[in-house]
């Protein structure tokens, strides 16, 4: 990234001089690279600030130039606050809001989903991999109903793309929204799949420019752009031994904690998950007072949103029909590509003395 920050500064939309045409060239390799990452063409490829802005694109764009009848959108209890939080505002607009529910693995009823989509339904968005508890939702089928029903469908994809395999075609997703850092790429730098067919469905947010397809005016920042293609091409080539990896850690830290604390609790599905993800009940302690305590030597935190007894929990949490008791001891912990046995085997031993205390 460091060079396009110094020395290769053009305008990648300045096509009048050797300085744009470097950072152009530079721009358009890393849609390559991003856009190979989800098996997608890079003109499908429009870059955001990060899956919060592609999110808000894909969900009011479409809303913006809804058919006539069209006017429920469909969506899951357990979602990111950038969807649910979406949603509630398009409901003021007079859009129809659904909240799908969870069963106690975190995982959406695939028969809820044919109930509820009609002819009303004008979008389905569903994420690929909660943040919280790391569930995988069977977003293949649940575009699959949506195709039959000529609905639109959006995926979340954040916590999955550079983690798992991720194939939009496969997926038979219309639109997908995710970021560079959930992969090691540079913060504020995300990106939105929309097929190709799709692009005039939406109505851009903003207005003032011809930037990626019309969807999203403005320069774009080269050197963020870069970094993500660049995290792209490393996901590209590891992503299956990151997989092994980190599911490997995963199983060794659930285990030994489980041998110390055979009463601890598993949140979400225990098999369709994330390689990499824990989602901890540790009965009878407060997650926050845990991941407080650990805090000088553990980068972890909370599955719930509590900052006091008073405060609101998890709503993920909630969808799980858990308990506020339950709940408020959740612990969450990731473990990633660097993160190495030794260091599994100190959390272990710190999570432990400190339950201890």
């Amino acid at each position: 990234m460091l060079p396009y920050f110094t020395e290769d500064f053009g305008n990648p939309h300045s096509d009048s001089h050797p300085y744009g045409w470097q950072a152009a060239n530079a721009l358009e390799r890393s849609r390559a690279l991003v856009s190979g990452l989800i098996s997608a063409d890079m003109r499908e490829i429009m870059f955001t600030s990060g899956a919060t802005e592609s999110c808000n694109i894909a969900l009011r764009g479409i809303a913006g130039r809804n058919p006539e009848g069209r006017e429920k959108i469909i969506t899951v209890s357990t979602e990111h606050a950038c969807i649910l939080e979406t949603c509630k505002a398009l409901q003021t607009e007079g859009f129809e809001i659904v909240y799908l529910p969870v069963n106690s693995d975190g995982l959406v009823d695939l028969d809820m989903v044919r109930k509820a989509v009609d002819k009303k339904t004008l979008l389905v968005s569903v994420m690929l991999a909660n943040n919280e508890i790391g569930v995988i939702q069977p977003v293949r089928d649940i575009a699959r109903i949506c195709q039959q029903a000529g609905v639109y469908m959006h995926s979340d994809a954040t916590q999955a793309v550079g983690k798992i395999p991720v194939d939009v075609h496969a997926l038979g997703v219309d639109f997908m929204s995710f970021s560079a850092h959930k992969f090691y790429g540079p913060k504020g730098m995300g990106a939105l799949y929309v097929r190709w067919n799709n692009i005039s469905v939406l109505q851009p947010l903003t207005t003032g420019g011809s930037q990626e397809n019309g969807l999203r005016p403005g320069t774009v920042a080269v050197p963020l752009a870069v970094g993500f293609g660049e995290a792209s091409r490393i996901a590209f080539n590891e992503t299956k031994r990151d997989m092994a990896h980190t599911s490997r850690l995963t199983a060794m830290l659930y285990a030994r904690l489980r041998d110390r604390v055979p009463e601890i609790r598993l949140f979400g599905h225990p098999k369709q998950r994330l390689p990499g993800n824990l989602n901890l009940g540790f009965p009878g302690f407060s997650g926050e007072d845990i991941v407080n305590r650990v805090s000088d030597h553990l980068a972890i935190s909370t599955g719930s949103a509590c900052s006091s007894s008073t405060a609101k929990v998890s709503h993920v949490l909630e969808a799980l029909h858990l308990d506020r008791e339950t709940a408020n001891s959740a612990v969450r912990i990731s473990v990633g590509r660097f993160n190495t046995e030794e260091e599994v085997k100190q959390a272990v031993e710190i999570l432990i003395a400190v339950t201890r205390r």
